[in-house]
C-alpha cells in the first residue's frame, strides 16, 4: 500500500536519515545548465531556420546555417556557462580566505558580527553566547557560518566544467531537433519549414514541463510559458528575414 506524504516525510525526518543527508557532501546541480543550454540551443537553431525561411533562403543554406549556429553557439554558451560558474567559485574562496584574515586579526569582532547575526533570529542572554562560543570555538565551522548567514554563499554544488558540458550537450541534444526536417530528403521548403516548427514548438514545451516537474511548478503553465518565450524569439528571427529580404532582396 502506498505511503502517505506525511510517512513519506517523516522517514526522512528521522535523526539518522538527517544525519545522512547532511553528512553527503552536496552535489553540483546539473538541471538548471540542462534547461537554460536546451532552451537556448533550440531559440537558436530555429530562429536562424525561421530568419532563414523568411528571408526565402534555400533549403541547403538554412541547414548549413543552423549547423553552423548550433555548433558556435552551443560552444560560446558553454564557455561562458563556465566562466560564470568559475567566477563564482573565485568568488567565494575570496570571502572564505577574508573571513579567515578577519578573524585572525579582529576576533572579538567577528564574534559579535555572529551574536548580532544570531540575535536577528531571535536568540538573546545565556543561550546567544552559547551560541557564539559554540560557533567561535571551530574556526571552520565560524567560517562557513559566517559565508552562509553574512554573504548568502555556498561552497558546494558548484563544478564549472559540469556546468560547461552539461550545457553544451544540452544544446546540441535539443538545438538539433528543428533541424532535423532540413536533413530529410524529399520535402518542399515549406513543409520542412513547417515540421521544424512542430519540433521546436514540442521541445520548448516539453522543456517548460520538466522544469515544472523539477521545481514543483504548475506544468501545463509553465510549459506553455517556455513555448511562448520560443515563440517570439522566432518570431523576431522570421520578421527580420522577411524585412532583410524586402530591403535587400537577397535570395540563397
Amino acid at each position: 500500500m502506498a505511503r502517505s506524504k506525511r510517512e513519506v516525510l517523516q522517514e526522512h525526518h528521522r535523526p539518522e536519515a538527517i544525519r545522512r543527508r547532511l553528512e553527503t557532501p552536496e552535489r553540483p546541480h546539473s538541471m538548471p545548465d540542462a534547461i537554460l543550454g536546451g532552451i537556448d540551443g533550440c531559440v537558436t537553431t530555429f530562429a536562424v531556420v525561421s530568419g532563414a525561411f523568411g528571408a526565402g533562403f534555400s533549403v541547403r543554406v538554412a541547414l548549413v546555417l543552423g549547423f553552423a549556429n548550433l555548433l558556435a553557439d552551443g560552444f560560446s554558451m558553454a564557455i561562458s556557462n563556465y566562466e560564470a560558474v568559475q567566477a563564482q567559485r573565485e568568488g567565494v574562496e575570496r570571502a572564505r580566505e577574508r573571513e579567515l584574515e578577519h578573524i585572525e586579526l579582529v576576533p572579538e569582532g567577528e564574534r559579535e558580527e555572529i551574536r548580532q547575526i544570531y540575535a536577528r533570529k531571535g536568540l538573546s542572554g545565556e543561550v546567544l553566547e552559547q551560541v557564539v562560543e559554540t560557533i567561535s570555538r571551530d574556526r571552520e565551522v565560524w567560517v562557513e557560518t559566517m559565508l552562509t548567514e553574512e554573504h548568502g554563499l555556498q561552497r558546494g554544488g558548484l563544478s564549472p566544467w559540469r556546468s560547461a558540458w552539461v550545457t553544451f550537450l544540452a544544446f546540441l541534444v535539443v538545438g538539433a531537433m528543428p533541424l532535423l526536417p532540413y536533413v530529410l530528403p524529399g520535402l518542399a521548403a515549406r513543409d520542412r519549414f513547417w515540421a521544424s516548427l512542430a519540433i521546436a514548438a514540442l521541445m520548448f514545451l516539453s522543456i517548460g514541463m520538466l522544469k515544472s516537474l523539477v521545481y514543483r511548478r504548475p506544468v501545463w503553465q509553465s510549459g506553455l510559458r517556455t513555448l511562448l518565450m520560443g515563440a517570439a524569439a522566432a518570431g523576431l528571427a522570421f520578421l527580420t528575414g522577411v524585412l532583410a529580404q524586402a530591403l535587400f532582396g537577397v535570395s540563397l
